[in-house]
């Protein structure tokens, strides 16, 4: 791969992650909008990994206290608090793991990569986003988060394995519907993104390692690339979100999903 092909996948795959617009979707739609080949779901996680290093960057704070948490669960110190978020965190993970698992396994991830259903996708969930964030209250922090929540955002999230779907956009909804505040919905989203997501690298790291030398670099440049346009584009929406609402995030999905579905 060309180090202009591995800068686009990088830079987009950065930016989509964390607007709720679909980096799935758009890393799809590379090889169909321009001359350079598919490349496939293994560069895909690399560079999804590149971007669960921008999260555990910038919510430093957060991770340190959910790692608290989880040396509490196994009696290392005492954060009472951190240990039930660490928990709920953990819990909702586990649907994306398991679909995850069962998709690898049964070989269905390829059978996702077309423009038509990430077209639908951007379209449908969009919508939804509209709904959540126009009538969802604005109540709640990730402090308070439930058992409850934890389980309705964690099967949330198994749906964005699927493309155009959004990993962050479909959590963020589901987070709005739930009553939480917009840049709680996203700290939530991207907090619980780390173990599902480091999950996925885990998978791409035993791939890798089968893998010839020339692809396990394009990988290591990919992730590289994407951390840096992750951690700007995870700091751009933090503020955004204290100041506007996701609409402008509903109109390009909608306006993406209708001209993919006349394009192609």
């Amino acid at each position: 791969m060309t180090f202009l092909q591995l800068l686009l996948i990088a830079v987009v795959q950065g930016i989509t992650e964390f607007l709720p617009i679909s980096s799935s979707g758009h890393l799809i739609l590379i090889p169909y909008l321009t001359d350079f080949p598919d490349q496939g779901p293994m560069i895909d996680v690399a560079v999804h990994v590149g971007s669960l290093v921008a999260i555990i960057i910038y919510f430093w704070r957060d991770v340190l206290g959910l790692a608290r948490g989880g040396l509490s669960t196994v009696g290392i110190g005492q954060a009472p608090e951190h240990k039930w978020l660490f928990l709920w965190v953990l819990v909702g993970t586990i649907p994306a793991v398991a679909f995850g698992l069962f998709l690898k396994l049964g070989g269905y991830l390829e059978s996702f990569r077309f423009t038509d259903l990430v077209a639908v996708n951007l379209i449908a969930y969009g919508l939804l986003l509209a709904v959540a964030d126009r009538w969802g209250r604005q109540e709640k922090s990730f402090e308070d988060v439930t058992l409850r929540d934890a389980i309705l955002v964690g099967l949330a999230q198994a749906l964005a394995l699927i493309p155009g779907t959004s990993r962050s956009g479909v959590t963020m909804t589901a987070a709005r519907f739930l009553g939480y505040k917009r840049v709680e919905a996203a700290r939530f989203s991207f907090l619980l993104a780390i173990p599902a997501v480091a999950g996925a690298g885990l998978l791409a790291v035993l791939d890798l390692a089968e893998a010839t030398a020339a692809m396990q670099l394009d990988a290591l440049i990919a992730g590289v690339l994407t951390f840096i346009a992750a951690f700007a584009t995870m700091a751009f929406l933090m503020n955004f979100l204290k100041k506007a609402s996701m609409l402008v995030f509903v109109i390009y999905r909608v306006a993406m999903g209708v001209a993919l579905l006349a394009l192609f």
